[in-house]
This record gives structure tokens, sequence and C-alpha cells, in this order.
């Protein structure tokens, strides 16, 4: 079975969910801490969102030089896919396998939603199972997941179809150009700011509404593919 390691920080709290959504894609879920030295021969990692150790020094800058994102960061660049969620993109940022950064909302408050997201890139390890253009609803909580970069960095990344995911209706946080994930050039290094783990199982989902518009509580399992896409991509 394919392995999926999950990185717990100090402060990590969507650890959980993000196994659980491991679990139910159909891979083995399998704990790794920040002290880890070695990744434990696990297939992909995912760094979950939810905070870490130093966040009010810089959202991720502590964790980013953690023993553990030392194997991380050597096996990405060997072609390793990985995901980092929320506080897991602003780590990616930080240990710049990922250009860019993640700052304070422009609006200076946190932020809770079902987030509306189109897949810009289908053609990453994490996005294989999407069609491009293809809509999905997510719930998106943060405070500091407003995603800059140079205007150099960002024509870089349109220009090279490295904008995985765009906010559709509404920009929550202020990003430029909407951007909501970013892949690196490789495509094996996703970061992403809304939540799919909390989006992966009936009744537990985003709110949705049936073909006449009314409520039908909450439903949406659309952000599973990301997770399937990635078994996908590892084992065909």
């Amino acid at each position: 079975m394919t392995r999926i390691g999950v990185v717990t920080f100090p402060g990590t709290l969507d650890d959980r969910d993000a196994a659980r959504a491991v679990r139910l894609a159909g891979g083995e879920s399998i704990a790794l801490w920040h002290k880890d030295a070695d990744l434990r021969g696990v297939d992909a990692v995912i760094l979950p969102g939810g905070f870490s150790y130093g966040d009010y020094l810089r959202c991720g800058a502590i964790a980013a030089v953690a023993p553990v994102m030392g194997e991380v960061v050597r096996a990405a660049k060997s072609g390793m896919p990985v995901l980092g969620i929320c506080n897991g993109f602003q780590v990616l940022c930080e240990s710049h396998l990922l250009p860019g950064a993640l700052i304070r909302n422009d609006h200076q408050k946190f932020f809770c939603r079902d987030q509306v997201l189109r897949v810009e890139n289908p053609d990453t390890a994490w996005t294989a199972l999407y069609e491009r253009d293809e809509i999905l609803t997510v719930p998106l909580k943060n405070g500091e997941g407003n995603f800059q970069a140079s205007p150099q960095e960002l024509e870089r990344l349109e220009g090279e179809g490295r904008v995985v995911f765009r906010y559709v209706d509404l920009n929550p946080n202020g990003s430029a150009n909407d951007i909501a994930g970013i892949t690196n050039d490789r495509g094996n290094v996703v970061g992403l700011m809304p939540h799919p783990e909390h989006a992966i199982e009936a009744g537990f989902g985003p709110l949705s509404t049936d073909e006449h518009g009314a409520s039908a509580g909450h439903g949406g399992t659309e952000g599973l593919k990301i997770f399937q896409s990635v078994l996908h991509a590892l084992v065909g």
C-alpha cells in the first residue's frame, strides 16, 4: 500500500484530518514528527494546516528549519510528491520549495468560509484526477493566507502554468492574481491555502445546494480527489 507521511509540528491541529483523508483515498497514513531525522520510507509527504511552533515570529519560519524538513526538502528535490495545506503552504514557501510568501490577510482578520476554487493546472501529482477549469468547494480558514510574490515571479508562475488553484467569486485574503495554490516547476510540490482534507466525507463537507438551489446540508467531498490524485500518480 502507498505510504503517505503526515508531519506534525508542535501546534499542528489538522494532521489527523489529513491522515484520515489519506486513508479514505486508499493510502496508508504514516505519522511523522517534526524532530524525525528520516521519512520512514514514505512515498509522499503532507504538511498539514493549523499552525506550527514559532508562528508568532513569521508563519512557518521556525517549522521550515525543523529536522524533518531537511529530509522533506531533499526528497522533494528528488521528485517525491509533497503537499502543503495552509500552514503547510507557508512552510513550503519558507523552505524555498515554493516561491513567494503568505502574509496577513488584506482585511487584517481571520477568515473562515466555504471557498469556491477553480483548477488551473491538473498536471501535478496532486491534481491529476481533476479536469482543467473544474470547480470545487472546500473550507478555508486563515489569518495569513495572502499570497504575494514579486511581479517577475508572478509573471513566471502564470507563464509556466504553475498556478494550480485560483479563487472564484471572492478573493478572501487579497492574494495576488486570486492565487489559491501553486506548484514548483517539476509539479511534485504543491501548496494551497484552503483545506481539502475537510471536504472528503458526505455529511461533513461544505454546505451544498440541490439542482433547485435549495439547501442540501453538508455534503461536499470535492477535496478527496487531491489525495486520490497522488496515489494515482504514484501507482498509476
